[in-house]
Formats: structure tokens, C-alpha cells, sequence
């Protein structure tokens, strides 16, 4: 893969998964004593900014942490994976973005989310991150930041000539109603089968309602959409009146696939940053996404460029 030329930059969101391991879910008014416990930074934004940075980008975050003690948790990890982070602020009011995830031993889990600054992040603050997309190549957002926020990044986005891929993860309920003109802003739409189905309402068990949902999707005014299928790989449509294209997946032994999404979208922003065209960066995001399920936990399991070469050439 030829070296980053253009940087990425990425609307982040940042989560603190405070794990603790549970002989099962308490019952109302128990106390119950957990098995192990573990602290892991995270957040759907911080790990697609991590993703982009392994796999070779330049990236740039914008975002909200708390003035606290779990700040300076990611402000290492930023600072460790050579990320940019002046445009992140420091929230005097919130404290940073936590989750509680219950984890059963059967591995079903429930969770508790505060997203915290996370959730004030303004478009002041993106407005004041301007510089960051000088030179650059693509914009990553997703939904854990505030949708105020997401617009004013697409814009700024468009003015500078930088693509926007919005992963639209997790998707609220309700469903927000998009405006005319950030859809129109949107360069690739990257959601999972669920959260193409709950966009369009259209089923998506199988290949034929992927496709109906992406034509959907693209009617309502994306340039382009790739629909993530897990372990079935990922279709894409490259826009209006084109044929659709399935990417096959990688064949990997599964451990735990938590963030394959997250190193889906952080490879491909790469691949687009280096110069690749879409179809290259594509392949290169599906093995990053597959390599991201072969190792436990978020954060650790984000591969390197080097990991997805290596995996390109022996597939």
C-alpha cells in the first residue's frame, strides 16, 4: 500500500468500558459479586480513529473529554498511536464518555452507557477545529456525538473537498430524519445489515433486501453505500444506477468480532487517504475488519497495515 499522502479525520466519540465479570445479572436491589474486572478505552469514534492510524493515515480527532482522571487514559492512547489530538477539549462540566458492560459466562452481556462530553460536543467546537481538515482526505462520523455536530463536520467537510463517510452506528430511537442536504453530503454510508434495515425498513436476511435497502439508501441521496455483512462480507453499491458488487469476506477463526466495524471503516478511510481507489481500499478495509475479530476485546484487536498485508497476500 503506497504511504498516507492526505489525512483523515475523525468526529470522535471516547467511552471508558469500565467490564465487570458477573456469575449472572443482578436482581433488583441485589449486590452481587463479580468474577474480574477491566478498564479499556474505547468508543466507536477513538476506535475508528485508532484503525485508520494502524493501518497508516495521518488522523486528526475532534471531540469531548471530560476534565477528570479517565481523560489522560486516552490522551495517552492518542498520543501512543500517533493520533492528533489538540481539537480534542477538555469538558469542565461532563466527565468523560463510560460504559458498564455486565459480561455473563455464557458471554451475553448488558450495558450501561453514559455517554457524558461526549454528547456536547458543538459545532463551535468543530468550527474550531478547521485546521484539521487542511489536507485531507476523508471525514469518519458516526453517532455518538451530537447530530449538530455531524452536520456542521459534513459541511466543512464539503468545503474543503474532503469525502464524508458516515457509519450510522448505533442508530438512535427513534430514528433521526436526516436532512436533504447532509444526505447529499454523504460520499459513502457505511451501516451494518441492521442498521440498513432499521433506515429503510426493509429486511435485510438476505442478498436480495441488501440490495433493495442500499438502492433505498442511495435514493435518498448518498453517492454511494457499503452495507456490512459480518461473516457474509459486505455489499457495495458505488451509486445511482450502478450494479451492486458483494465483497467476499476473509476466512478467519472468530474469537470476538466488537470492533470489525470500527477497523472496517478506520481501513478504508486509510485506503482512501493513501490514493487507493475505492475498490482497493475496500478489500483492504474487509481484511482489516476480519482481522479485527481474531483477537478479544476493541482496541487491542485493531490491526496494523502490516497485518492486513500479510492477510491480503495469503488470502
Amino acid at each position: 500500500m503506497p504511504n498516507a499522502r492526505r489525512g483523515v479525520v475523525v468526529l470522535a466519540s471516547f467511552i471508558l468500558d469500565m467490564v465487570a465479570h458477573v456469575p449472572r445479572r443482578p436482581l433488583t436491589g441485589e449486590s452481587l459479586i463479580g468474577t474480574d474486572f477491566g478498564m479499556f478505552a474505547g468508543g466507536k469514534g477513538c476506535n475508528q480513529a485508532i484503525a485508520a492510524a494502524r493501518s497508516g493515515a495521518d488522523v486528526r480527532v475532534i471531540g469531548r473529554l471530560g476534565a477528570d482522571t479517565f481523560a489522560p487514559i486516552f490522551q495517552a492512547l492518542l498520543a501512543r498511536e500517533g493520533i492528533a489530538d489538540r481539537w480534542v477539549m477538555l469538558d469542565e462540566t461532563e466527565g468523560t464518555g463510560l460504559a458498564f458492560p455486565l459480561i455473563e459466562p455464557d458471554g451475553q452481556n448488558s450495558i450501561v452507557v453514559v455517554p457524558r462530553a461526549n454528547l456536547r460536543t458543538t459545532p463551535d467546537d468543530v468550527l474550531a477545529a478547521e485546521e484539521a481538515f487542511a489536507g485531507a482526505a476523508a471525514l469518519l462520523v458516526q453517532m455518538e456525538v451530537t447530530l449538530p455536530a455531524i452536520y456542521q463536520a459534513a459541511e466543512l467537510a464539503q468545503k474543503h473537498g474532503v469525502r464524508v463517510l458516515f457509519n450510522p452506528a448505533p442508530v438512535p430511537d427513534p430514528t433521526p430524519d436526516f436532512p436533504e442536504a447532509f444526505w447529499r453530503q454523504i460520499d459513502i454510508l457505511l451501516p451494518n445489515e441492521r442498521e440498513a434495515e432499521t433506515l429503510t425498513g426493509i429486511a435485510t436476511h438476505d442478498l436480495g433486501g441488501v440490495e433493495q435497502a442500499g438502492q433505498r439508501l442511495i435514493e435518498r441521496g448518498c453517492r454511494s453505500v457499503v452495507i456490512t455483512l459480518g461473516s457474509r462480507g459486505a455489499y457495495w453499491l458505488p451509486g445511482a444506477g450502478a450494479e451492486g458488487v458483494v465483497l467476499p469476506p476473509f476466512a478467519v477463526q472468530q474469537v470476538d468480532a466488537t470492533a470489525a466495524g470500527d477497523a472496517f471503516c478506520g481501513a478504508l478511510a486509510a485506503g482512501l487517504a493513501a490514493g487507493l481507489s475505492d475498490q482497493e481500499a475496500l478489500r483492504r478495509a474487509s481484511a482489516a475488519g476480519a482481522l479485527a475479530t481474531i483477537k478479544l476485546g476493541a482496541e487491542p484487536s485493531l490491526p496494523t497495515a502490516a497485518d492486513i498485508d500479510t492477510l491480503l497476500a495469503t488470502a
